[in-house]
Order: C-alpha cells, then structure tokens, then sequence
C-alpha cells in the first residue's frame, strides 16, 4: 500500500483537532474563529504535545484559497445598493476610523521603532473591526434589532470595501517600496477603474446570463459556475496587476445583485467555512511564545489602543454623521476589536516581504483578547452612556441635540445640483467603461486581428469593430440628460441657464471626439487634423443614427433591470416596508421580525391571552403566515407554529420583549424534555378480586381518557380479546395489557381507578 501524502496526513491533524478545540469554545460560547487560531497553535511547530503539520507549505496555499474564498462570500453579503441606502453614517463613520485609526497605528510602529512599510501595515490592520465577531455578538447578546446596530453593520460594511481598496493600496506601496503622490493616484486611478468596468460589464452581462439559463440550474451546477466565475475573477484581476482577493471580492459583489445571491450564498457557505478554517488555523501555526513574550509590552499597548482608539474614533465617527450621543457611544463600544481582515493583511505582509516577523503574532494576540472582550464591550455600553450624559455639560449635550436633529432634517437639493451629480455619474462611469473597453481591445484583441489580417484592412477592421463597441457608450455620454425634467426645468425657468445648458452639451461631444480619436490615431495614419474631422463626423453620425439610440436606451435598461432584480424580488416577499422602518427609525421605533417556533408556548394561543403589549409594550403589526399576510391582527387571532410576528417598539422595548420571548421557550423546552423522559411501556396485569377495575367497563374506568393510557389486549380464559371496545366490563382473574407512561400503568397495575 503506497503511502498517504503528507498534504492528508497533515489535513488531518488539523481538522480533527479544530473540530475538538471548536467545540470546547462552543461550550465555552467563544467566537469559533479563536478555537481555529488555538487548534493552529498546537499543531503547529512552537507545540511537540501534539502531532505536527509536516508540510506547512501546502496549507498555505489552502490557506491562500480560503482568503479568496472569504473574500467571495463577503462580496456576496456586499451591496452597492446598500453601501448607498446607508448613506452619510457609514461612509462618515467608516472614514473617521479608518483615517484615526492608520494613523495612530502608523505613529506607534514610527515610535516603537519598527519600519515604515511594518507601520503601515499596522495601521490598516487596526483601522479594521470584525464583521464575523460583531454579527455573532450581536445575536448572542441580543441586542441585533436596536437602532446602534444597524448603523453599526452599516459601518462594517462601508470597512469591508474599504479593507479590500486598502489591501490594493498597501501591495501597490510594498512593491515599489517607497510612498510617491503620483503614483498612489495613478494607482487610485488604475483600481477605479478597473472597480467600475468589471463591475458595470458584469452587471450588465452575469444576472442576464444567469436568467437564461436559471431552468438548468440545479445545486451542483449552480455551486460549481459560481465558483468557476469566482476563480475566473480572480485570474482577471491577477493579471491587470491586482490581488486575488480583490477579484474574489468583486465577483461575490456582482453576484449579490443577482435573483440567485441568496441561494448561491448558502451554497458557498460549506466551502468558505472548510478553507476559512485552514486559513485561521494557518494564522495559529505562525504564534512563537518566545517571540511574543518578547514583545508582550508592545502587544499590550496595541491591544489598549485597539479598545479605546475604536471607541473613541467609532463614537466621533458617529456624531459626525448626525446620530444622537447614546447611538454614537453603543456604536463605538461594539467596534473594539479587530478580526479577519487583520489576519489577511498580516498575511499580504508576509507573503511580500515587507513586514517584520514580529508583527503577524503580535495582531493575532491583539485580536485574540479584543475579540473576547467584544460582547462585554457591548453590555457595558449602556452603562457608560448613563455616566457620560450626567458628567458632561449640558450645553454640550444641547448641542449635540440640535446638531443630530439639524443634520437628519431634509433639505430639497436645488435643481442644478440634481442635473450636475446625475451627469457626473452617468458621464464618468460611460467614460471609465469606454477607456477600459478601448484599452482591452488595443492590448488583447486588436492584435490576433492584424496577425491574421496584417496592413491597412486589418486596421480598418479593427477600428470599425471597436467604434460599434463604444458607440451606444458615446452616444449616453453626449445625449443622456439632454430632455429630462430638470434639463427641461432649468432651460424655461431663465434664459440664462441656456448658455451653461448648452455647454454642457458641447463639452461632452468634445469628450467623445476626443475618445474616438483614441483609436482612431492608432489604426489610421493621418496628420491631426484630418483625425480631427473624421472623429468630428463620427461622433456626429453617433448622435443622429436612430438605430443607436435605441441600442443606448435597451442597454441602460437592460443594466438598471439587472442591477435592481434582486431588490425587486426581495420587495415581493419583503415582511417590513423598508421606507416606514426608515420613517419608525427616526422616532426611535423599530420593526423586528420574530419566529414562532415550532414548540413555542405561544402557538396556540391568541394575542389576547399573550398580551404582549401590556407584558412588554410592543405592539404586533403583522402576522405572516406562509404566503398570507394578516395586518394589524385582532385579539381572537391565534399563533400557530411557523408563524413569523412583525412588531413595533423601542429598543428596550424590542430587548425586553426578545428576552420574554427565549425565557418562555427555555422554560417550555425543559418541561417538554421531563414529559420526554416518562417514556410509553407495555405492561400486564391481572383483576384481582379486590381490585376497583372488576365489574367496570374501560370507558368508566377512565383509562384512555384521564390516565391517556389504551387497553390492547384482555386475556379471559382460554380467550383473547384484541383491541376490546369500549363497553368491555373487566372481569375477575382478566389479564389486561396496557400501554401508556410507565408511572401510570404500574399505578393502574395496582388496581387503582382513575
């Protein structure tokens, strides 16, 4: 028999050993995620209790397979649509950590002595809290429906693009080894360009696709193309001179737009959790004791400024944006750790060369204790709310009233304002995808052309199927806007918006002239002039053909129709109307979804007798029931298992009524576990002569009705009676055999009546 290959040998140690270490922490009710790190440590080479990873280099590259496939799943959790819907809070919230928190990291590693590129990387490793670690808090503690945590998930996700984004930036600098304007911008450039294309042309290609082929799609099909995109992303952005995370990153994204995002999610779940395990078991095999020993004063200095650099940067962060004192500071406590995207970029760091060794377990010991203390963080928050709103003044506290009232009130946007963002948008994202689209051509399939067909023809056919490409772009470019409500607005509303009005038309035809002399120059060999006017008669030629403009019109509807699929069919089976939860939120009320459990003590039961409002003061709007809505239900209405309750509250209210709620299910499950331990027996017994059964039928005697116990068999004699009615009188010396709960049956044995 030949021998197994170290790569299975060493797969399983460690997973049979994370899968033990995981269930202690489990018990222990820690993040699993340490329990992987833990495992990781003792099957590492600084552990010899323990079997040893023999070949470290073949889980590294599994561990390189589960950063891709993280960052996949955390693109399908991503939305561009809600990274907008969150607006001003998260975006303000995100910069002001991300901004404080580089740059105190950056001046500590400056101060400690380390080198720069170890103190940048520092800095972005401590600018990022844990969207893992805060979510499974957040449900541990119960605290999931209140206002804080929607704005604090809002702010994760505004980190997770902007941790992906930094980890370009930070490769981008580890390569050239030296921090240059110009080329960080050109790099800023090069990435947003790259974002926008891949993003635009995926939208517009991918959910179209998917559509069309959704009746062939089965699990396995549906598992292996998603995947396939995945890696084939990946590939892409690996060869436009990017990370594999970011390409995983923007596929997940693509992908969220799609109808299928969910079910390709749970899909994708297994797989992420195999190869995310390796990966922060892998994190756990590079911890030396020695050298953390080591450095144990400047683990504790990072881990002090972790836990109060986040609260302090995610309370500013908040208040920034508007939100009142009490949101800011429960926001700015349950960010005070760093999790999984410390981990990658120690990683990006080591596998570049760019960081010292010192640093990778030092952040995974830093993340290790801020993680622990996360959902303690969170119970204390409130607490610390009280005390800060009696010390502190209250003019201050007057203030930030009016500031947080000032800054959620609407103010109507002047028309000019609404037409320059809405063409700036659709200008600049036809431009990048233009540019990119002429740049691809040149490099990649331009050339297989005039290999085949070398000299002027070649030329001409290459120019002709590019400027097909780019037309129904450059026609947008130039004609989008041109007849709509505000355009129209502005130019009757005074005459002296006419001449701006025009010149924005103008200035765009230029911008296409002059994206059509791109090619133009390259494939035709004239003086610039001649270009000039020929790119003139183009563009003009683009702007009066019909035949575009419908092909315009059916691209940009065809983007926006599979950019708002998934929306849309979320809106169909929506529970919660997300503009009047927008609207409660404002008042500090909260919709909240809640399941009736299969063995709740509420099934059954009406609203009247459950009296939630009086008990808890919330209030049920909806009772959803299968694919039947039931809206503001009366008191008769009862709850049946499976049911999911829509109600309205505060977040006390909400936090009083969740605990309500698991405190009777807890309590129900352990009554029904005592009546599952009295288990059903078989037994016989015989009708004595003073027994209190002889002469009685089995409906007198109360045996099935009262005792819930069934009478089988009676034995009279040399005959048997199976199944005896009813009426059947017991007789002296009968033997009756009898099914029913052990306890009874042994007291009927007695000849006991019921």
């Amino acid at each position: 028999m030949s021998n197994i290959p170290s790569l299975i040998s060493d797969l399983s140690i460690i997973l049979i050993l994370a899968g033990i270490v995981t269930i202690l922490f489990k018990w222990l009710k820690q993040p699993v995620v340490l329990g992987y790190i833990v495992a990781g440590f003792l099957v590492g080479p600084s552990i010899s209790i323990f079997p040893t990873v023999m070949n470290t280099e073949s889980i590294q590259t599994w561990a390189d397979i589960g950063v891709i496939f993280l960052l996949f799943a955390l693109g399908l959790e991503f939305s561009i649509k809600k990274l907008i819907q969150i607006g001003g809070t998260a975006i303000t919230g995100a910069i002001t950590i991300i901004a404080g928190m580089m740059t105190v990291g950056y001046l500590t590693g400056s101060l400690l002595g380390w080198s720069q590129m170890t103190s940048l990387f520092l800095g972005g490793m401590l600018s990022m809290s844990s969207t893992t670690i805060i979510y499974k808090a957040f449900e541990d503690t119960g605290v999931g429906n209140q206002r804080f945590a929607g704005v604090v998930l809002g702010i994760l996700i505004a980190e997770d693009l902007f941790a992906v984004l930094l980890m370009v930036l930070l490769s981008t600098l580890a390569v050239s080894q030296h921090v240059e304007g110009m080329e960080l911008l050109d790099s800023v450039v090069k990435l947003g360009l790259f974002l926008l294309f891949c993003f635009v042309v995926g939208i517009f290609l991918i959910p179209s696709f998917l559509r069309k082929v959704r009746k062939y799609l089965n699990d396995e099909t549906l598992l292996i193309l998603s995947i396939g995109l995945c890696l084939g992303m990946v590939m892409i952005a690996n060869h436009a001179g990017f990370s594999s995370a970011l390409g995983a990153f923007l596929m997940g994204s693509i992908l969220a737009e799609t109808v299928e995002a969910e079910h390709i999610e749970r899909l994708v779940k297994p797989v992420k959790d195999l190869f995310g395990a390796i990966f922060f078991i892998s994190v756990g095999m590079l911890i030396e004791p020695d050298l953390l020993w080591e450095y144990k004063w400047p683990t504790l200095l990072l881990t002090f400024i972790v836990m109060f650099g986040q609260i302090f940067f995610g309370t500013f962060g908040v208040l920034l944006s508007g939100q009142p004192l009490r949101i800011a500071i429960q926001s700015g406590f349950s960010l005070a750790q760093i999790g999984e995207f410390a981990f990658i970029l120690a990683s990006l760091g080591q596998s570049l060369k760019v960081t010292d060794s010192f640093l990778y377990p030092i952040v995974v010991a830093v993340s290790v204790v801020t993680t622990f203390f996360t959902p303690y963080m969170i119970k204390i928050a409130d607490p610390c709310v009280g005390i800060i709103e009696r010390i502190l003044p209250a003019s201050w506290k007057q203030f930030l009233d009016h500031y947080a009232s000032g800054f959620n009130t609407i103010r109507q946007k002047s028309t000019w304002n609404k037409l320059l963002k809405a063409l700036l948008r659709i200008v600049g994202t036809y431009t990048s995808v233009t540019l990119v689209l002429i740049f691809i051509w040149m490099q990649v399939f331009a050339p297989l052309i005039l290999r085949e067909l070398p000299g002027w023809k070649g030329n001409i056919l290459a120019l002709v199927i590019i400027l097909a490409l780019i037309s129904p772009l450059l026609r947008a470019i130039m004609m989008k806007k041109n007849h709509s409500v505000e355009f129209q607005q502005l130019w009757h509303d005074s005459k002296f918006n006419r001449g701006p009005l025009i010149s924005l038309i103008i200035l765009r035809i230029l911008l296409c002239i002059g994206l059509v002399m791109i090619p133009l120059s390259r494939y035709v060999n004239l003086t610039v002039g001649f270009l000039l006017g020929i790119a003139a008669m183009i563009t003009v030629f683009i702007i009066l053909n019909k035949k575009l403009k419908r092909q315009s019109i059916l691209m940009e509807r065809r983007f926006f129709s599979n950019l708002s699929a998934r929306e849309m069919e979320e809106e169909k089976h929506a529970t919660i109307n997300q503009s009047f939860a927008n609207h409660l939120l404002e008042r500090d009320l909260h919709l909240a979804e809640y399941d009736v459990k299969q063995s709740s003590p509420s099934a059954g039961k009406t609203l009247k007798e459950l009296n939630f409002r009086q008990k808890c003061n919330v209030n049920v709007v909806t009772i959803i029931r299968g694919d039947n809505r039931i809206n503001i239900p009366g008191g008769n209405e009862r709850l049946f298992p499976f049911d999911k309750l829509v109600v309205v509250g505060t977040d006390k209210d909400l936090e009083h009524f969740h605990h309500f709620i698991e405190e009777r299910y807890l309590e129900s499950r352990k009554q029904q576990r005592e009546k599952k331990s009295e288990r059903v027996s078989m037994e016989q017994f015989i009708i004595g002569d003073d027994s209190r059964l002889a002469n009685c039928s089995i409906q007198e005697s109360g045996i099935r009705d009262q005792a819930k116990c069934l009478v089988i068999g009676i034995e009279r004699g040399n005959t048997s009676l199976l199944n005896p009615p009813p009426t059947t009188v017991f007789q002296k010396g009968d033997i009756v055999w009898i099914v029913g709960e052990r306890k009874k049956v042994l007291y009927l044995s007695e000849g006991e009546r019921i």
